[in-house]
């Protein structure tokens, strides 16, 4: 079950369970063009955190108001005084305080409720094993890809279909990742040799693996979206001392082309950093510039497997939450290039989505389930600046294929195709309530990009 909890408050996500939809049936083909057949699991280690961080007990579900029990370590550093915070970290801590209480009272609510279903207890459900971490080096190759000639260089040879990730005789040669949207057309889920490595593609999913400078290709599909969700790599100190991936200006942002894949009324969601600065810039800059309402201000929680806050939610560094600012897009007077859209069902505010996160840098939990009710079954879904795929969702980044990569799977073969024991369903028409926003017919017009 990928929902533990629905309540006024919030959600409680089994984020593991979400990323292991679709995968209950794979299918890989050889070079003798044999097929063979698979269960696809998504390591269980990359969402065992059993313990906060700093060793600072924060317990919501008894009590605790989550402040840091300081080690004699911490203790003996010297603290600032208040006059020596400089105006980021007034503006942050006056943030802090005014939705302390939502985030601990909302968040202490939810995990007791989970706790009562046996949610949330603590226990390891899986050997401790080292997490994956294979090299990825696909923003490099979207920097190689701009050597290539572009699509965009002669209009008469531009084709703006999407390409099958899987070709008849089940081949995958001769696929353009970086200037083409590839698809995966099929119900099940392929295991594909893709730019020297071997990945698994979800059902029903598509992807343009390119940054800024080749982006037309999704523009040029012509689908507009119901749901736009986007985790823009934002500019910090942490980024750049880690190095793990290149971050990008706030004003580079604005490129974007939201308005012409949006649909009317399209839920937009953007993952903010807790940098009020950035807060400030999504809503009173970014969304007015693309015709976006902001409608809602929602948080994520982060705990570990025993319920507690992964940072003491006190503390004046990392805290155990991130924002989501949701906006519906507004269509400019005279703008007919689409139907009506979909209708508007209304957003509360303040709500919470708590879960345990995942030990992978920057990966996010999936939001189809707790956004399916504001964009309808059957809606059109496209996520931005992408790790990892989706079933029935298009996907965008230089880095789109990231967690895709087989090393960040269990993958057991079967002897018909059929369904693992216990297996979770496919995403596509006979899949479960639960299962992620379904695209009938695939999840875009556009088609993914792919590099053999």
């Amino acid at each position: 079950m990928s929902v533990v909890v629905r309540g006024t408050r919030g959600w409680v996500l089994d984020a593991h369970a979400l990323v292991d939809r679709g995968y209950s049936r794979c299918r890989r083909t050889g070079g003798d063009n044999r097929t063979s057949h698979w269960t696809g699991r998504f390591k269980k280690q990359c969402f065992q955190m059993l313990k906060a961080h700093h060793s600072a007990r924060a317990d919501v579900g008894e009590g605790n108001t989550g402040v840091l029990h300081e080690t004699d370590k911490a203790s003996k550093k010297r603290k600032r005084k208040h006059s020596e915070l400089n105006q980021g970290e007034i503006d942050s801590r006056a943030f802090h305080e005014k939705i302390r209480s939502v985030v601990l009272e909302g968040t202490t609510s939810l995990v007791a409720s989970a706790r009562s279903l046996g949610h949330l207890t603590g226990a390891p459900d899986a050997a401790k094993e080292p997490l994956p971490s294979p090299q990825c080096g696909l923003a490099a190759l979207c920097e190689m890809a701009k050597e290539l000639p572009s699509a965009d260089d002669d209009d008469d040879q531009r084709d703006e279909s999407a390409q099958p990730l899987v070709a008849e005789g089940g081949r995958t040669s001769h696929l353009d990742l970086f200037s083409r949207v590839t698809e995966n057309e099929a119900q099940w889920a392929a295991v594909v040799p893709l730019m020297g490595g071997e990945y698994v593609i979800p059902p029903h999913a598509a992807f343009l693996l390119s940054d800024f400078t080749r982006i037309r290709p999704l523009v040029r599909c012509g689908r507009r979206f119901d749901l736009i969700v986007m985790d823009p790599p934002w500019e910090n100190k942490s980024v750049k001392r880690s190095r793990r991936y290149s971050s990008l200006p706030s004003s580079q942002l604005k490129r974007l082309p939201i308005p012409t894949l949006a649909s009317p009324n399209c839920l937009v969601v953007t993952w903010v950093t807790n940098r009020p600065s950035h807060l400030r810039f999504v809503r009173d800059e970014l969304y007015p510039h693309w015709g976006l309402e902001v409608v809602a201000q929602w948080f994520w929680v982060k705990v570990t497997a025993s319920g507690e806050f992964v940072f003491p939610l006190d503390s004046d560094h990392k805290k155990p939450y991130e924002v989501l600012v949701l906006g519906r897009y507004r269509c400019a007077a005279g703008d007919a290039a689409s139907s009506p859209g979909t209708p508007e069902v209304p957003v509360e505010d303040q709500r919470l989505i708590v879960s345990v996160p995942s030990a992978l840098h920057s990966q996010k939990p999936c939001l189809s389930e707790v956004l399916k009710p504001h964009v309808g079954g059957g809606a059109e879904c496209l996520e931005l600046f992408a790790r990892s795929l989706q079933p029935g969702w298009t996907s965008w980044g230089n880095e789109v294929l990231k967690f895709q990569h087989t090393s960040y799977f269990t993958l057991t073969p079967t002897d018909d195709g059929a369904e693992a024991p216990g297996a979770e369903a496919a995403a596509g028409p006979t899949a479960p309530p639960e299962d992620p926003l379904p695209a009938p017919g695939g999840p875009m017009a556009a088609k993914q990009l792919t590099r053999q």
